[in-house]
């Protein structure tokens, strides 16, 4: 039993350098580390893997502090229960009339009561290392938690600076104004199209509108001819060039 007790206090010193790793990543201030870092989306990786790391230790080493206290409980019940066996064989010497027995039987039990004792007192101080534990693990599980948020916000933030420099970098190019000016010279070339289209387009209408003149202008000299032929008949003029007409045939 003692030899127990002395393997739980020789392991204190790695037990201690979990907690200070630990007390250190959540005190760190990520703002400070990353305004220096020259790539603070390298520096924020290996932040998010350093916490992610001592996590996985602070759960095994909880693990295993648990482990130890179970043994240790069984260990003072069977402490107990030798105390209570050494007990009634000290009343059973000295009922007797074996003192010495008894008083030998009687230190035996109070060596199993001091083992239980200091078992029962480390017990107690692996209660305070599991609360601490559990409160370092969900401080670490925040600041994880703020890690991995602040890392997609450095990664959002560099692409969209990323896109910014290419798309600065492209508006300043030479290429971008030759090929700009290409399309002005299509353009124009477009227009003029356009254009010649349109002045077709006007030129038929014209020519519709000469034809519709020209038929108009036939159905005016009708009129005008039935006019003429309506004097003549008034005048008697077409009777005297119809006889003149039928001497001639004769």
């Amino acid at each position: 039993m003692v030899d127990k007790a002395q393997e739980f206090f020789s392991s204190g010193a790695p037990l201690m350098g979990i907690f200070s790793r630990t007390r250190d990543i959540i005190a760190a201030n990520f703002n400070d580390m990353l305004d220096k870092a020259d790539d603070p989306q390298k520096m924020i990786r290996m932040i998010i893997l350093e916490m992610e790391e001592t996590l996985v230790e602070v759960r095994a080493s909880a693990a295993r502090t648990i482990a130890d206290q179970k043994e240790m409980h069984r260990h003072t019940v069977k402490l107990d229960k030798l105390q209570a066996d050494w007990a009634e064989k000290a009343q059973l010497a000295l009922s007797k009339d074996r003192e010495d027995l008894a008083r030998a039987a009687l230190v035996e039990k109070k060596k199993a009561g001091d083992m239980s004792e200091q078992l029962k007192q480390e017990i107690a101080v692996l209660d305070d290392a599991l609360r601490a534990y559990e409160q370092d693990i969900a401080k670490l599980q925040h600041r994880l938690r703020e890690a991995r948020s602040r890392q997609t916000a450095i990664a959002a933030r560099l692409e969209s600076a990323e896109n910014r420099v290419k798309l600065r970098s492209l508006m300043t190019n030479e290429r971008v104004d030759e090929a700009l000016s290409r399309f002005d010279q299509l353009e124009r070339r477009v227009d003029y199209a356009e254009g010649r289209a349109d002045a077709l387009k006007l030129s038929s209408e014209a020519d519709k509108l000469s034809l519709a003149d020209e038929i108009a202008a036939l159905e005016g000299t009708d009129a005008v001819d039935d006019e003429l032929e309506q004097m003549k008949r008034a005048l008697g003029l077409n009777e005297s060039a119809d006889d003149s007409a039928a001497k001639k045939g004769e």
